[in-house]
């Protein structure tokens, strides 16, 4: 250093420890940073408990964290001491001299700089691999748990005889554990091979042998293991055939085996694991023969094996035995895969007949009387409406609708199930006229009510105040109308995203008919901020110091969180595949929503697998509604579970829906007392459990192929199906499935049904109408019929097409246009009547002085011929060329009060007939009243007899010849 004018007796400069205040400060601030990152990797484990703890779902984190510890432990220190084992017996095994060589010069530089610190390189070694493993097998727990608790299916392969719960719950368990098994051997050889290479065992350039004999013993040890589980996968790998993907032009994506897997690769497999055992025991011989020679001469055969045995030949097999006649080889194992494939999805019992399609357009009056009756055509489109619930009924800007409505039934004033279009009043936080954060979190916390429609709406509901608008039976803030006294108030929604603090000194606002007032939540979910510790977890768990510190939370104070229903049903039962689209119900005074889960495998042998995102994907999912498990490919599934989350407090019920599905009973073996029996359902709740939309379109889409049972016309593909496009949509998206209530052929009464249509592959023209019982009261719940079009019958696109057409549209359009306003086509809806389809669709104006959709026209074909009118009823009467029909009702309204029966609408002849029927039965009834000297039921008798002469008249008046003017006397 230069001298700085001290001269050599001046001042030095003294580097020496820091003074022990420094570093006992120091050393606080190491210990504070050391808690703080354990405090905040503590808090989401401790936040979550805390949650599952709310929820009374405690057992199924309980289950799953130890699950997960547990196998992380055991693999972890598995992995670990088999590394360690063997980089411990290399360094044991060392030669006690190293040959002079510069090879072994050069390392005995790194021998001597690890020496030191062997013990710990051997600890960080063995501690990372252990780690990894430990890491990669707590992923398995779902792997785990089926199979420490699968139960049978009782259903078994074709080709081996086993039962599917082993293809679906042990497999992928042996198959793991033969991925960790290899995985521990090949790192176990990597390092012995280095640490052998490191201490002389092995030398690639000194003089002498290559290896030490010890060396040798060791190392073939290992590779014999390896060989071992080669072995092993090869005998696996004859199972793996019943479960294994492939490309099939006659299929697409196949599942199981075909000819030449069972005629070549399973033989060949067999064949393979016998060469494999004897390799291994030629590489474990070598502890006692000291030669590589005849376990590299066993190992060189092995994979010369798998190349001719294992590709070659079958290769040869498919080339001159089976594409020469592929169609007879392949058609038993087809038949297999139809068959597994049927059972698989729940479409085996599907009922298929032939329909002719086109009616006997000669039967008009007749028709026209059955089309009154033949479903409860639901004008209210539930994916447009939603605007005009929007603009009519969000009352507060804070307030919003889901973009897509949900149809469900509810009981009319005539004691008849209607059905209703329905969607709750939810909290839209971007509404709040002033953002912060106690406003987002504390005043603005819930929305309110539900607010309900009539699907089967009328154009003229002048009531409502605006024509076309939706004819409510639920509405205002409070709302008010059929659905009775509830709790309207809805913490938990679709829309409910982000967390509320709720139940302590800062108020909430709601709402009165009176108006504004303010609450404080009065349910016990959500987890306790009392005290300062879940506080700080929730802080840091959010990034949100203020929790910590806010005065705006004290006694009694709850944050409420995951408070979408589907986020805490997937919470509660991770082990669910969830359906796209939660519902909700107003049940026993509560807002439930209504959740439908599924149970899958991948693992069902023969089955063909879909991928569900791709699957349950069409016009709506885009922008509107979600899909179910996006890319989760199975070829099993079941609507297994029903759930409910209350909306007011967030509990989650879980409901056994399917008692006999195997993997749902293995899961409840896994998680007791977390999913409910199906007899505690209670009966209101049960009146608005539906067919799942989702597992509707799975089994459609397998449907459009796997309709066809005849193995040769599988084959072929001659009769294979499409789901059309959506004929209202441009981007070319799949038809949505419709709810809908109505009389499929042979039926006397109207089901609420999911329906949807085909056409044949490549063709526009109708293929086929499909339908489920949708209604969870009925005995038939989950039965599909396929109605086969056996004639050349329009499709949804050319009945759009044509609809299109009719000079009226154009006229239409124009006169929209000039209104500044669009239009927009609702649900096509396609109804089986009379031999024939009849298509409805509901026609909206979007735009002018109501910036929201009216419902202003209906269109409708039968027949190839279609019309487009101001109503149903002239809609209907234009099209099968009758004038002067009522209305079609769900349900007829009741001749006098109290009496309820549906009463056929009559036109024409049919009305006189009608009349002079009821004026008999009216004067007979009085006949009987005198003879008892019951004057009253004599009265009503009179009563009926006058209002059916009225109407015998008004009938004669109106039938075809009758006379014109005003009857003569």
């Amino acid at each position: 250093m230069p001298d700085r004018g001290g001269g050599p007796t001046g001042p030095r400069i003294r580097v020496g420890r820091p003074s022990r205040r420094v570093r006992t400060l120091l050393m606080t601030l190491g210990v504070l940073a050391v808690l703080a990152m354990a405090f905040v990797m503590f808090a989401g484990f401790w936040t979550d408990w805390l949650w599952y703890r709310s929820v009374k779902y405690s057992s199924v984190f309980t289950t799953t964290l130890w699950t997960k510890i547990g196998l992380f432990a055991v693999f972890g220190l598995l992995m670990a001491a088999a590394v360690g084992l063997n980089i411990w017996l290399a360094h044991r095994l060392r030669p006690p001299l190293s040959a002079m060589s510069l090879e072994q010069q050069s390392l005995d530089r790194y021998r001597m700089g690890i020496a030191p610190y062997k013990k710990w390189v051997l600890l960080g070694v063995t501690a990372l691999v252990g780690l990894i493993a430990g890491a990669s097998a707590s992923s398995q727990w779902r792997t785990w748990l089926m199979w420490v608790n699968g139960v049978p299916f009782g259903q078994k392969d074709p080709q081996f005889g086993m039962d599917v719960a082993f293809y679906a719950f042990d497999l992928p368990w042996y198959r793991f554990l033969l991925g960790f098994g290899f995985a521990a051997a090949v790192l176990s050889l990597i390092a012995a091979v280095l640490t052998h290479y490191l201490y002389g065992g092995l030398r690639v350039t000194s003089p002498g042998a290559r290896a030490t004999a010890a060396a040798t013993g060791h190392l073939s040890v290992l590779l014999g293991f390896f060989v071992a589980l080669k072995a092993v996968a090869y005998w696996l790998d004859r199972y793996g055939l019943a479960v294994k993907s492939s490309d099939f032009k006659a299929a697409g994506n196949w599942t199981g085996l075909r000819y030449v897997d069972a005629n070549a690769y399973l033989p060949a497999k067999t064949i393979l694991f016998c060469i494999a055992v004897i390799c291994a025991v030629l590489f474990f011989a070598t502890l006692w023969r000291r030669t590589w020679q005849l376990p590299v001469i066993g190992f060189g055969l092995m994979v010369l094996s798998a190349i001719l045995i294992g590709g070659l030949y079958p290769a040869i097999v498919q080339k001159f035995q089976v594409q020469p006649n592929e169609q007879a080889k392949e058609s038993p194992y087809i038949k297999k895969n139809i068959d597994a494939t049927r059972k698989a999805y729940g479409i085996d019992a599907a009922k298929s007949e032939n329909y002719g399609g086109k009616g006997d357009r000669k039967r008009k009056a007749e028709q026209r009387e059955q089309a009154a009756t033949a479903a409860s055509y639901r004008l209210v489109d539930s994916n447009i409406v939603s605007p005009a619930f929007q603009q009519l009924q969000q009352e507060r800007k804070y307030y919003q609708f889901p973009a897509t409505l949900d149809v469900d039934r509810y009981t009319g004033p005539d004691g008849k199930p209607q059905d209703t279009v329905i969607g709750l009043r939810e909290l839209n936080i971007k509404g709040i006229p002033k953002r912060n954060w106690i406003n987002d979190h504390f005043t603005y916390t819930h929305g309110y009510g539900a607010i309900a429609a009539k699907g089967t709406n009328t154009i003229t509901n002048e009531d409502q105040g605006t024509v076309g608008a939706p004819d409510f039976i639920e509405s205002g803030l409070p709302t008010e109308g059929q659905l009775g006294t509830y709790e309207q108030r809805v913490y938990y929604g679709e829309k409910t995203e982000q967390y509320s603090i709720v139940g302590g000194p800062q108020k909430e606002l709601d709402y009165e008919k009176n108006g504004e007032v303010t609450t404080s939540f009065k349910g016990k979910s959500g987890v306790d901020l009392s005290g300062p510790f879940n506080r700080a977890a929730y802080a840091v768990a959010f990034s949100e110091p203020q929790i910590l510190y806010s005065g705006a939370i004290g006694d009694g104070s709850r944050i409420l969180y995951n408070r979408t229903p589907k986020e805490r049903v997937e919470a509660v039962a991770p082990w669910l595949t969830i359906d796209g689209d939660a519902y909700p119900a107003v049940v026993d005074g509560r807002i439930k929503w209504v959740v439908d889960a599924y149970t899958t495998t991948n693992g069902y042998p023969y089955a063909s697998r879909t991928t569900l995102g791709d699957t349950t994907a069409d016009s709506l999912t885009d922008s509107q509604r979600a899909v179910v498990a996006q890319q989760n490919q199975v070829n099993y599934i079941r609507n297994s579970v029903k759930a409910t989350v209350d909306a007011y407090d967030g509990t989650v019920d879980l409901y056994q829906w399917d008692t006999e599905d195997p993997v749902l009973k293995t899961w409840m073996k896994a998680f007791p007392d977390t999913v409910k029996a199906k007899n505690e359902i209670a009966p209101d709740l049960l009146a608005h459990l539906r067919y799942p939309q989702d597992m509707f379109k799975v089994q459609r889409e397998l449907l459009t192929r796997y309709h066809v049972t005849d193995p040769e016309q599988f084959y072929t593909g001659s009769d294979a199906w499409q789901v059309p496009n959506d004929p209202t949509q441009k981007d070319g998206s799949a038809v949505p499935p419709y709810y809908l209530s109505l009389k499929m052929p042979g039926e006397q009464e109207q089901k609420f049904s999911l329906t949807t249509t085909f056409t044949p592959s490549g063709r526009p023209n109708l293929g086929a109408f499909m339908a489920v019982d949708a209604d969870a009261n009925s005995k038939g719940y989950g039965s599909i019929r396929l109605l086969r079009v056996t004639s050349t019958v329009q499709g949804p696109s050319q009945v759009q097409s044509e609809l299109n057409s009719v000079p009226e549209v154009a006229t239409f359009v124009r006169d929209l246009r000039g209104t500044d306003s669009e239009i927009d086509y609702g649900n096509l809806l396609t109804v089986p009547l009379d031999g024939g389809f009849l298509y409805v669709e509901p026609v909206y104006a979007r735009g002018g002085a109501a910036n929201y959709p009216l419902l202003k026209k209906v269109a409708v074909s039968y027949g190839g011929k279609p019309v487009f009118k101001d109503s149903l009823a002239e809609a209907l009467n234009a099209v099968f060329g009758v004038e002067g029909a009522e209305p079609p009702p769900t349900t007829q309204p009741p001749t006098e009060p109290g009496d309820t029966t549906p009463q056929p609408p009559a036109t024409g002849s049919a009305a006189l007939k009608q009349a002079i029927a009821d004026a008999q039965k009216a004067y007979e009834a009085g006949q009987e009243a005198l003879k008892k000297n019951d004057w009253t039921a004599y009265g009503k008798a009179q009563a009926d007899l006058q209002a059916a002469l009225e109407r015998a008249a008004a009938a004669q008046s109106q039938a075809p010849g009758a006379p014109s003017g005003k009857p003569g006397g």
